[in-house]
């Protein structure tokens, strides 16, 4: 599994607000982690687990962690039953001598039933916190799928994006939190070795899914507060297509999975007879139907549709950049400018609906000591005629890869529509923003791998091309090496964000200048999403996210690359194109002028 994506919901009555980290296509391949917010008690949710950051060496390991594997079953509400007994037999045998521990019981279910669709039969049941993670796969919907366009030979490819052969996990969902990790301050060394206490490479299903604040020194604001700065669990129960959660729901491919995790250490006041009564409490709420996934979008109507910054601070913003690019002491050479936009529906949005089409940016992957990364940049739509996208394609690329391009796609376009493409290529000017801005990526990326000094060798391949998304097109490459340590894994978490995708280079004349800028706060927007595992861990860059609050109100985020040559009115067209990634998927677009008492009201209809 190579790409993920986190989101993140508050939704019954107790909670306020979800978040969406991920770019939106009409594929299903996202990760989300849904998670409680008590409005009145900023710490309640620690209540429903233990805080693994909080009051234990993190160098002290645990007394016990294991997998228990019960035989197949035929469907889900089996496998609830199995689950159940095992947890009754556990809590009638002796306190375990282990003064911590953490048990996975899971049963292989002999049907494939997706991961977001047992999620949803949830949603009806108490505000437990919830998870959803599916790393980028083939395009499930029938909408499209993801490959690429090799820039240098043309050649093409179902983008698999350097997936384990062992890890055949199509997306988890989870229910509950075994183990619970929060903290106000920004990630640390010592956060993450707390995190890895609860995993081993015995037991790869055991994970932690969580995220990290963009900037964790900056002041964290009302909306994103619930977060923290960073936030993790271990699911209670989960259901895998492949898992982790205190109860999860694991899709595989072919086949499905329930599970149930247990976790206790007593120097967090958390004992194994609290952890099996939480358990059981979590169990009664979890339903065995499975509801599908509504496949088409909902009618949604948007009332009104507000940006921060507007459009005229937009172009002051931009303009202040480059002119600070351009100066010639100035080190800058890129940095991201982001928009946050509100939108208001007449109905309350399903943060599933949006999961259900979301695909993930890759920020790493690491399998033991192998890892790679990859360079996105430069945004285009998709055409409408196999001619039209290609002449998008071609807009994309320098005039330096244009001819080897051109050649290689002579065989599968043919060569009316060739000569079409390139009488449209030479009537426009290829502008070189993308392809420096792509080449920055690129170059950040490889120099952070490589300089970190934990990495043995990077190789580049492909050096560049088209990713095809089934909305959006963008430049491409990927980086691979191989790590000295499998614990370098928190160097390159910290070298590789924030990536020059979602912040600039170099980092920190951009990172200051993004302070100094934005007049709101990203939260975990284009910050790393994804999980830890004992061998393995997968992290995405939240580079589209939306903050979807239950009383109507969605914060839809976007950010576009400034460069030398950037024109402000062109970048706030490529946010519109990105934002548009969420609110096409509302059915109707309207605008909606509420009437005063006793006045009239009208509709007006975009679609």
């Amino acid at each position: 599994m190579a790409g993920q994506c986190i989101a993140r919901f508050m939704d019954p009555e107790s909670m306020k607000c979800c978040s969406i980290s991920a770019s939106p296509t009409s594929g299903r391949h996202s990760a989300v982690h849904i998670s409680n917010q008590l409005t009145e008690q900023r710490y309640q949710l620690c209540s429903l687990s233990m805080n693994g950051c909080q009051g234990v060496d993190p160098k002290m390991p645990l007394g016990t962690i294991e997998t228990r594997t019960f035989p197949a079953v035929l469907t889900p509400a089996l496998a609830m039953d199995r689950l159940n007994s095992a947890i009754s037999e556990l809590k009638s045998d002796p306190t375990p001598t282990f003064d911590s521990g953490i048990v996975r019981l899971q049963v292989p279910i002999q049907q494939q039933v997706e991961a977001i669709d047992w999620l949803r039969a949830q949603q009806q049941h108490h505000p437990l916190p919830r998870c959803f993670f599916s790393g980028r796969r083939e395009n499930r919907l029938g909408r499209g799928q993801d490959f690429l366009v090799d820039a240098i030979n043309g050649s093409t490819a179902t983008n698999h994006n350097g997936s384990s052969a062992e890890n055949n996990v199509v997306s988890v969902a989870g229910l509950g939190s075994a183990v619970f990790f929060r903290q106000f301050r920004p990630f640390s060394f010592d956060d993450w070795r707390s995190i890895r206490r609860f995993l081993s490479k015995e037991c790869p299903l055991i994970r932690a899914y969580g995220a990290i604040r963009f900037d964790g020194r900056a002041t964290v604001s009302s909306e994103w507060e619930a977060f923290g700065s960073f936030y993790f669990i271990v699911p209670q129960l989960d259901h895998v297509v492949d898992p982790k959660l205190q109860v999860e729901f694991v899709e595989l491919e072919g086949s499905s999975m329930l599970a149930t995790t247990v976790a206790w250490d007593n120097a967090l006041s958390w004992t194994y007879a609290q952890a099996i009564s939480t358990l059981q409490a979590t169990m009664r709420q979890v339903s065995s139907i499975v509801v599908g996934l509504r496949k088409d979008v909902p009618s949604t109507f948007i009332i009104s549709n507000s940006h921060v910054p507007g459009k005229k601070s937009w172009d002051h913003a931009v303009n202040r950049a480059l002119q600070m690019i351009n100066r010639s002491n100035s080190a800058l050479v890129k940095v991201v400018l982001a928009r946050s936009s509100r939108v208001r529906t007449t109905t309350d949005i399903d943060p599933l609906t949006w999961l259900a089409y979301l695909q993930p940016e890759q920020l790493f992957h690491r399998n033991c000591l192998s890892i790679c990364s990859e360079a996105l940049a430069g945004t285009r739509a998709r055409g409408r005629s196999k001619a039209i996208d290609l002449q998008i394609t071609l807009e994309l690329l320098s005039r330096f890869d244009i001819k080897l391009f051109l050649w290689s796609l002579l065989h599968s376009f043919g060569t009316i529509t060739l000569v079409r493409v390139i009488s449209h290529f030479f009537r426009q000017l290829c502008s070189p923003k993308e392809h420096h801005e792509f080449t920055v990526v690129r170059e950040s990326i490889r120099r952070k791998l490589e300089a970190s000094a934990v990495c043995n060798g990077v190789l580049i391949e492909p050096e560049k091309a088209i990713r095809k998304l089934p909305r959006v097109q963008h430049l491409y490459s990927q980086l691979t090496g191989k790590l000295k340590r499998e614990d370098d894994e928190f160097d390159i978490l910290s070298s590789l964000h924030p990536s020059p995708a979602v912040c600039g280079f170099p980092t920190e004349e951009a990172r200051l200048l993004i302070a100094e800028t934005e007049m709101f706060d990203r939260g975990m927007y284009a910050g790393p999403i994804g999980w830890f595992g004992g061998g393995e861990s997968e992290f995405a860059v939240g580079i589209r996210s939306a903050l979807v609050e239950k009383g109507l109100d969605a914060l839809i985020y976007a950010g576009t690359g400034i460069v030398e040559g950037s024109n402000s009115f062109q970048e706030w067209e490529e946010l519109e194109l990105k934002t548009s990634q969420f609110t096409k998927l509302m059915k109707v677009e309207v605008s909606l002028l509420i009437p005063r008492k006793g006045e009239r009201g009208t509709i007006h209809s975009n679609g």
